[in-house]
């Protein structure tokens, strides 16, 4: 009955998210199974995680739309997400939560899940509102001053949403963890969010695919074709190496360091 509920309140969900615009027709499959799975066999602790971040990051997307959309040229997608970002952020918690269902008696998949949702939902918070900074982006790996809106570019503003966001994971798991104190876990998130996101800014900045238009004459994620209808050049980075894909190994390293703390201090 509860997997039939979960799949019932997934479809819900991607329907509503559909219909205001948060997603796409791929993207509302996606949402269906992965929410399905995670809703139906995770309940209500692995059901608010995702949520929190869903809602969240579609609220920031709305929020800082106006500002982002001088910057679209910027983004390989705009903020209607499709089957890919779908499965690069909740994916690996479709997997995490099958897997907690195979061992139930195993706590490490529900704190890598938390680990993942930490780090995702931290690098969605600095994207959406990182463009808000006052002060311009500095790349991660030389600190080099980029136009806003460039793979791999970073600031204080960014970090400290970064900060927020993954917290916020912390607080909705820590509601639902009695073998780790609430501070403790809170703390495991705001590490593996700003490690997470850190590791997806360093990715941006060094292989990820990143592409030029010669008639704008601006770097861009947008391949084969810019915003303005001429197709990219590859500038940098590994050709198969896309936005998300990095998203993806975002999430893996949230999960990675919420497991290492676990397995090292708790």
């Amino acid at each position: 009955m509860q997997i039939i509920l979960g799949f019932i309140l997934s479809a819900l969900i991607g329907y509503l998210s559909f219909r205001a615009g948060a997603l796409n027709r791929s993207g509302a499959l996606a949402a269906f199974i992965t929410g399905g799975l995670i809703f139906g066999l995770g309940g209500l602790p692995w059901a608010v995680l995702l949520l929190t971040f869903f809602i969240s990051s579609s609220v920031l997307s709305r929020v800082s739309g106006k500002r982002k959309s001088s910057l679209s040229e910027k983004f390989a997608k705009g903020s209607q997400r499709d089957h890919a970002q779908v499965l690069a952020n909740g994916g690996l918690g479709a997997l995490l939560v099958i897997a907690a269902s195979l061992f139930p008696s195993r706590e490490w998949s529900w704190i890598a899940y938390a680990g993942a949702m930490a780090a995702v939902n931290a690098d969605t918070w600095a994207t959406e509102l990182g463009v808000l900074s006052p002060a311009a982006p500095r790349l991660i790996t030389n600190g080099k001053i980029v136009e806003r809106g460039t793979s791999g570019g970073i600031t204080l503003f960014g970090y400290l949403a970064a900060l927020a966001g993954a917290g916020l994971i912390g607080a909705a798991a820590a509601l639902f963890t009695s073998t780790v104190p609430d501070l403790t876990l809170i703390e495991m998130c705001l590490l593996a969010g700003l490690l997470g996101c850190s590791f997806d800014s360093i990715l941006g900045a060094t292989v990820q695919a990143i592409y030029y238009c010669p008639q704008c004459e601006k770097e861009t994620e947008r391949h084969p074709l810019h915003g303005c209808g001429i197709p990219t050049e590859r500038l940098r980075g590994w050709r198969w190496l896309n936005n998300d894909l990095v998203n993806l190994a975002c999430s893996l390293g949230g999960a990675g360091v919420a497991i290492l703390v676990w397995i090292l201090f708790l």
